[in-house]
């Protein structure tokens, strides 16, 4: 008796291991290169202060410029859009903290606005930029 020779038959699947390999690191280069701040969207010359130390916690940064102009995420908003945006920021990411970078003309009203409108969104931690001449920034 013969013995019939059937051929094996071959694995033709995909392997799909190396292709979620690519993706997991494709994900994990997207997580850590983008940034988490909102920024204010403009630079501003910040008053001078011997005390002020340097924190990194700021997540949601806010501008007053010489003119009084408050500037949030990148545009100009009205003083009554301030709230609704940090009630809106706050309710995403509820552990943020707010940065207020007021110019060293800026009129103190304005900067004492800004200020109450954050802490009636219901954020806690509220700061305000300045520079230190000892420490170069």
């Amino acid at each position: 008796m013969a013995q019939q020779h059937q051929p094996e038959s071959e694995d033709t699947s995909i392997d799909l291991a190396p292709m979620l390999d690519f993706v997991m690191n494709l994900l994990i280069f997207f997580i850590i290169t983008t940034s988490f701040v909102k920024e204010a969207g403009i630079q501003v010359d910040k008053g001078l202060a011997v005390t002020a130390v340097h924190k990194d916690s700021g997540n949601i940064l806010i501008a007053i410029r010489q003119n009084g102009e408050v500037w949030m995420d990148r545009r100009q908003v009205d003083m009554r859009e301030v709230r609704p945006i940090i009630e809106r920021f706050h309710i995403e990411r509820p552990d943020d903290t707010v940065v207020v970078i007021a110019d060293k003309a800026a009129p103190a009203g304005i900067l004492a606005q800004v200020m109450d409108q954050v802490k009636s969104a219901g954020i806690k931690d509220v700061a305000i930029g300045a520079s230190n001449p000892t420490a170069g920034g």
